[in-house]
Protein backbone atom coordinates (compact mmCIF):
# COMPACT_ATOMS: atom_id res chain seq x y z
CA UNK A 1 0.00 0.00 0.00
CA UNK A 2 1.17 2.95 -1.02
CA UNK A 3 1.65 5.41 2.31
CA UNK A 4 -0.38 8.75 1.97
CA UNK A 5 1.36 12.44 2.45
CA UNK A 6 1.43 13.87 5.30
CA UNK A 7 -0.49 17.09 5.36
CA UNK A 8 1.73 20.26 4.76
CA UNK A 9 4.13 18.00 2.77
CA UNK A 10 5.63 19.12 -0.56
CA UNK A 11 3.77 18.48 -3.58
CA UNK A 12 0.40 18.06 -1.35
CA UNK A 13 -2.88 20.30 -2.12
CA UNK A 14 -2.32 21.54 1.97
CA UNK A 15 1.39 22.92 0.88
CA UNK A 16 -0.02 24.14 -2.67
CA UNK A 17 -2.40 26.03 -1.04
CA UNK A 18 -0.55 27.43 1.87
CA UNK A 19 2.25 28.39 -1.11
CA UNK A 20 -0.67 30.31 -2.76
CA UNK A 21 -1.57 31.79 -0.23
CA UNK A 22 -0.99 35.50 0.37
CA UNK A 23 1.49 36.72 3.27
CA UNK A 24 -0.05 39.14 5.33
CA UNK A 25 1.39 40.82 8.62
CA UNK A 26 0.14 41.04 11.83
CA UNK A 27 -2.06 43.78 12.28
CA UNK A 28 0.32 46.21 14.70
CA UNK A 29 3.58 45.38 12.78
CA UNK A 30 1.90 46.68 9.39
CA UNK A 31 0.52 50.09 11.35
CA UNK A 32 4.02 50.26 13.26
CA UNK A 33 5.49 50.13 9.71
CA UNK A 34 3.34 52.96 7.85
CA UNK A 35 3.31 55.23 11.11
CA UNK A 36 7.21 54.87 10.41
CA UNK A 37 6.99 55.13 6.51
CA UNK A 38 4.68 58.39 7.27
CA UNK A 39 6.91 59.76 9.91
CA UNK A 40 9.94 59.05 7.77
CA UNK A 41 8.53 61.07 4.75
CA UNK A 42 7.85 64.05 6.51
CA UNK A 43 11.06 64.28 8.77
CA UNK A 44 12.72 64.07 5.31
CA UNK A 45 10.50 66.63 3.72
CA UNK A 46 11.82 68.56 6.52
CA UNK A 47 15.28 68.27 6.62
CA UNK A 48 15.00 69.44 2.45
CA UNK A 49 12.54 72.26 2.81
CA UNK A 50 14.71 73.59 6.18
CA UNK A 51 18.18 72.91 6.14
CA UNK A 52 19.50 71.46 3.13
CA UNK A 53 17.29 73.68 0.05
CA UNK A 54 17.03 76.40 3.04
CA UNK A 55 13.51 77.31 1.86
CA UNK A 56 11.92 78.41 4.47
CA UNK A 57 13.83 80.41 7.09
CA UNK A 58 14.36 79.57 10.63
CA UNK A 59 12.58 82.71 12.01
CA UNK A 60 9.37 81.00 10.76
CA UNK A 61 10.27 77.56 11.47
CA UNK A 62 13.14 75.64 12.67
CA UNK A 63 15.56 73.70 11.20
CA UNK A 64 16.36 70.06 13.06
CA UNK A 65 19.51 71.27 13.93
CA UNK A 66 17.50 74.15 16.61
CA UNK A 67 15.58 71.62 17.35
CA UNK A 68 18.24 69.68 18.48
CA UNK A 69 19.69 72.54 20.46
CA UNK A 70 16.32 73.05 22.19
CA UNK A 71 16.56 69.51 23.35
CA UNK A 72 19.69 69.29 24.33
CA UNK A 73 19.05 72.56 26.50
CA UNK A 74 15.53 70.85 27.93
CA UNK A 75 17.51 67.85 28.91
CA UNK A 76 20.35 69.05 30.73
CA UNK A 77 20.62 69.76 34.26
CA UNK A 78 19.34 73.51 33.86
CA UNK A 79 16.74 72.69 31.87
CA UNK A 80 14.15 75.28 30.53
CA UNK A 81 11.55 77.42 31.57
CA UNK A 82 11.71 76.39 35.43
CA UNK A 83 12.65 72.44 34.96
CA UNK A 84 14.19 69.86 32.92
CA UNK A 85 11.81 67.22 30.34
CA UNK A 86 11.71 64.85 32.96
CA UNK A 87 9.49 67.52 34.95
CA UNK A 88 7.44 69.21 32.59
CA UNK A 89 6.39 65.92 31.13
CA UNK A 90 5.22 64.84 34.53
CA UNK A 91 3.04 67.59 35.24
CA UNK A 92 1.61 67.67 32.40
CA UNK A 93 0.72 64.11 32.52
CA UNK A 94 -0.52 64.47 35.89
CA UNK A 95 -2.72 67.62 34.90
CA UNK A 96 -4.39 65.53 31.98
CA UNK A 97 -4.71 62.20 33.82
CA UNK A 98 -6.57 63.61 36.95
CA UNK A 99 -8.83 65.97 34.43
CA UNK A 100 -9.29 62.70 32.51
CA UNK A 101 -10.10 60.99 35.27
CA UNK A 102 -12.59 63.01 37.10
CA UNK A 103 -14.54 63.77 34.29
CA UNK A 104 -14.63 59.61 33.27
CA UNK A 105 -15.78 59.48 36.47
CA UNK A 106 -18.53 61.77 36.68
CA UNK A 107 -19.67 62.21 32.59
CA UNK A 108 -19.89 58.07 31.58
CA UNK A 109 -22.29 57.47 34.51
CA UNK A 110 -24.13 60.40 34.13
CA UNK A 111 -24.65 59.75 29.98
CA UNK A 112 -25.40 56.29 30.97
CA UNK A 113 -28.45 57.89 33.78
CA UNK A 114 -29.78 60.41 30.82
CA UNK A 115 -29.28 57.66 28.22
CA UNK A 116 -31.55 55.46 30.54
CA UNK A 117 -34.01 57.05 32.12
CA UNK A 118 -36.51 60.09 30.49
CA UNK A 119 -37.00 61.39 33.56
CA UNK A 120 -33.12 62.08 34.41
CA UNK A 121 -32.44 63.46 31.12
CA UNK A 122 -36.01 65.97 31.10
CA UNK A 123 -34.11 66.74 34.42
CA UNK A 124 -30.31 66.78 33.99
CA UNK A 125 -30.78 67.26 29.99
CA UNK A 126 -31.52 71.42 29.88
CA UNK A 127 -28.40 72.05 31.99
CA UNK A 128 -26.14 69.88 30.22
CA UNK A 129 -27.35 71.67 27.45
CA UNK A 130 -26.96 75.14 28.14
CA UNK A 131 -23.18 74.54 29.72
CA UNK A 132 -22.02 72.35 26.79
CA UNK A 133 -21.36 75.29 24.32
CA UNK A 134 -19.44 76.91 26.44
CA UNK A 135 -15.72 76.60 25.41
CA UNK A 136 -13.05 75.50 28.00
CA UNK A 137 -11.12 78.63 27.56
CA UNK A 138 -14.23 80.53 29.04
CA UNK A 139 -13.93 78.69 32.67
CA UNK A 140 -10.32 79.72 33.13
CA UNK A 141 -11.68 83.45 34.62
CA UNK A 142 -14.14 81.21 37.44
CA UNK A 143 -11.52 78.79 37.62
CA UNK A 144 -8.64 80.91 39.12
CA UNK A 145 -11.65 82.84 41.21
CA UNK A 146 -13.08 79.22 42.57
CA UNK A 147 -9.42 77.28 42.68
CA UNK A 148 -6.46 79.81 42.72
CA UNK A 149 -3.60 79.55 40.76
CA UNK A 150 -2.68 76.43 41.95
CA UNK A 151 -3.41 72.69 40.00
CA UNK A 152 -6.80 72.88 40.81
CA UNK A 153 -7.80 75.48 38.46
CA UNK A 154 -6.29 73.36 36.15
CA UNK A 155 -7.46 70.63 36.53
CA UNK A 156 -10.65 71.93 36.32
CA UNK A 157 -10.53 72.72 32.85
CA UNK A 158 -9.04 69.72 31.37
CA UNK A 159 -12.38 68.35 33.17
CA UNK A 160 -14.91 70.45 31.07
CA UNK A 161 -12.78 69.80 28.05
CA UNK A 162 -12.98 65.65 28.26
CA UNK A 163 -16.51 65.91 30.54
CA UNK A 164 -18.97 67.25 27.51
CA UNK A 165 -17.73 63.81 24.94
CA UNK A 166 -17.59 61.60 28.03
CA UNK A 167 -21.13 62.05 28.40
CA UNK A 168 -22.39 62.79 24.55
CA UNK A 169 -21.09 59.17 24.11
CA UNK A 170 -22.17 57.31 27.04
CA UNK A 171 -25.59 58.70 26.27
CA UNK A 172 -25.39 57.24 22.75
CA UNK A 173 -24.16 54.03 23.61
CA UNK A 174 -27.30 53.47 25.70
CA UNK A 175 -29.36 54.77 23.49
CA UNK A 176 -28.48 52.48 20.62
CA UNK A 177 -28.81 49.29 22.69
CA UNK A 178 -31.70 47.22 20.95
CA UNK A 179 -34.48 47.44 22.82
CA UNK A 180 -35.28 43.57 22.46
CA UNK A 181 -32.46 42.96 25.04
CA UNK A 182 -33.75 44.80 27.54
CA UNK A 183 -37.11 43.33 26.63
CA UNK A 184 -35.93 39.61 26.94
CA UNK A 185 -33.79 40.16 30.08
CA UNK A 186 -37.00 41.49 31.88
CA UNK A 187 -39.25 38.89 30.81
CA UNK A 188 -35.79 36.39 32.24
CA UNK A 189 -36.49 37.92 35.52
CA UNK A 190 -33.04 40.30 35.90
CA UNK A 191 -32.80 42.94 38.61
CA UNK A 192 -32.25 46.57 38.04
CA UNK A 193 -28.61 45.81 39.16
CA UNK A 194 -27.89 42.98 36.65
CA UNK A 195 -29.63 44.48 33.89
CA UNK A 196 -27.35 47.38 33.78
CA UNK A 197 -24.36 44.71 34.85
CA UNK A 198 -25.32 42.57 31.35
CA UNK A 199 -26.77 44.97 29.40
CA UNK A 200 -26.60 48.56 29.85
CA UNK A 201 -22.80 48.53 30.17
CA UNK A 202 -21.98 46.37 28.03
CA UNK A 203 -24.02 47.59 25.08
CA UNK A 204 -22.55 50.96 25.99
CA UNK A 205 -19.03 49.94 25.69
CA UNK A 206 -17.92 50.57 22.38
CA UNK A 207 -19.57 54.06 22.37
CA UNK A 208 -18.26 54.72 25.81
CA UNK A 209 -14.83 54.00 24.57
CA UNK A 210 -14.98 56.23 21.67
CA UNK A 211 -15.96 59.00 23.88
CA UNK A 212 -13.12 58.07 26.44
CA UNK A 213 -10.75 58.87 23.14
CA UNK A 214 -12.56 62.03 22.54
CA UNK A 215 -12.16 63.17 26.02
CA UNK A 216 -8.50 62.14 25.87
CA UNK A 217 -7.45 64.20 23.17
CA UNK A 218 -9.65 67.11 24.35
CA UNK A 219 -7.48 67.00 27.56
CA UNK A 220 -4.30 67.15 25.87
CA UNK A 221 -6.05 69.91 23.41
CA UNK A 222 -6.71 72.00 26.61
CA UNK A 223 -3.34 71.58 28.26
CA UNK A 224 -1.77 74.68 27.19
CA UNK A 225 -4.77 76.66 27.87
CA UNK A 226 -4.66 75.07 31.40
CA UNK A 227 -1.16 75.88 31.57
CA UNK A 228 -1.76 79.46 31.11
CA UNK A 229 -3.23 79.59 34.75
CA UNK A 230 0.08 80.30 36.97
CA UNK A 231 2.23 77.50 35.82
CA UNK A 232 5.52 76.95 36.86
CA UNK A 233 6.15 73.64 35.13
CA UNK A 234 4.42 71.44 32.23
CA UNK A 235 4.51 71.23 28.37
CA UNK A 236 2.05 74.05 28.09
CA UNK A 237 4.53 76.50 30.38
CA UNK A 238 7.25 75.53 27.65
CA UNK A 239 5.21 76.41 24.90
CA UNK A 240 4.23 80.14 26.41
CA UNK A 241 7.58 80.94 27.84
CA UNK A 242 9.25 80.32 24.33
CA UNK A 243 6.98 82.00 22.23
CA UNK A 244 7.73 84.99 24.71
CA UNK A 245 11.57 84.35 23.93
CA UNK A 246 10.55 83.76 20.06
CA UNK A 247 12.38 80.33 20.43
CA UNK A 248 11.00 78.14 17.44
CA UNK A 249 13.33 75.50 18.10
CA UNK A 250 11.90 74.99 21.79
CA UNK A 251 8.66 75.29 20.49
CA UNK A 252 8.64 72.60 17.85
CA UNK A 253 10.28 70.48 20.66
CA UNK A 254 7.36 71.03 23.37
CA UNK A 255 4.84 70.38 20.42
CA UNK A 256 6.46 67.27 19.78
CA UNK A 257 6.66 65.94 23.44
CA UNK A 258 3.12 66.96 23.41
CA UNK A 259 2.06 64.83 20.77
CA UNK A 260 4.12 62.16 21.86
CA UNK A 261 2.36 61.57 25.23
CA UNK A 262 -1.28 61.76 23.62
CA UNK A 263 -0.65 59.35 21.17
CA UNK A 264 1.23 57.32 24.27
CA UNK A 265 -1.31 57.64 26.90
CA UNK A 266 -4.19 56.97 23.55
CA UNK A 267 -2.41 53.90 22.74
CA UNK A 268 -2.63 52.52 26.56
CA UNK A 269 -6.68 53.28 26.26
CA UNK A 270 -6.72 51.44 23.11
CA UNK A 271 -5.02 48.36 25.04
CA UNK A 272 -7.67 49.14 27.29
CA UNK A 273 -10.34 48.66 25.33
CA UNK A 274 -8.80 45.78 23.85
CA UNK A 275 -8.99 43.53 27.19
CA UNK A 276 -12.31 44.92 28.47
CA UNK A 277 -14.12 44.14 24.90
CA UNK A 278 -11.99 41.27 23.43
CA UNK A 279 -14.90 39.86 20.92
CA UNK A 280 -14.13 43.59 19.08
CA UNK A 281 -10.38 42.79 18.24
Amino acid sequence: MTPMPAAGAPGTAGSRAAAARPLRLPRLPRRLVWTVFSLSVLGLAWVLTTWVWKLVSPGRFPSPVDVYDAARQLSSGHGYAGGTLSAHVWQSSKLVLTGFAVASAFGVPLGLLMGWSRRAEALLNPTFLLIRPIPPLAWIPLAILWFGLGNGAKVFVIFFAAFVPAVINAYTGVRGIDRTLVAAARVHGASTRQLVAAVLVPGALPSIFTGLRLALQASWTTLVAAELVGALLGLGHVLVIASLDIYPGMILYAMIWVGIMGALMTAALGWLERKVMPWRN
